[in-house]
């Protein structure tokens, strides 16, 4: 138990306190400082103003006629998720990556292309892809090349 009896402008504080008080100060700064109430707070749009979320450069939009991407890292790799609704596509789809990019050609339509930007840099080798209900996965295992080039600071200005 803390020690509170050591502070001198304690000692008379504990007697003149109520509780019911204490509650409806508390409830009225909350008000004041999320004047929507605590529902504002599960909503991170009305926190901000109102503004639209911000899409992720890791998530490709629709509105452009491609197929929505969700990329996402772990600890060693790096996985691109997309919905193919027709198991039919994927004879024609095409998937290439550099070392910070996802290509996926053919889809949904001949010749269509999307380009996602990666979170970090991947290995060239080592790629694999997964179709599993609906989903088409991709892993791209991380690149750990961690070179380091000492820079040399001198003495003179």
């Amino acid at each position: 138990m803390f020690p509170w009896n050591v502070f001198p402008f304690m000692k008379g504080m504990k007697q003149n306190m109520n509780p019911q008080e204490v509650d409806s100060y508390v409830q009225d700064m909350m008000k004041k400082m999320f004047p929507g109430g605590f529902e504002s707070m599960m909503n991170a749009n009305s926190t901000m103003g109102g503004a639209p979320p911000q899409q992720t450069p890791h998530q490709s939009s629709e509105q452009n006629g491609s197929v929505p991407a969700h990329v996402f890292e772990s600890f060693e790799d790096v996985y691109v998720r997309f919905e193919l609704k027709d198991e039919g596509l994927m004879k024609k789809v095409k998937i290439y990556h550099t070392s910070n990019q996802a290509i996926i050609e053919n889809i949904p339509s001949d010749g269509d292309r999307q380009v996602m930007t990666l979170p970090c840099l991947v290995k060239k080798k080592g790629a694999s892809a997964h179709f599993r209900d609906g989903i088409l996965e991709v892993k791209i295992p991380k690149s750990t090349d961690m070179q380091f080039t000492e820079i040399d600071v001198s003495d003179r200005y």
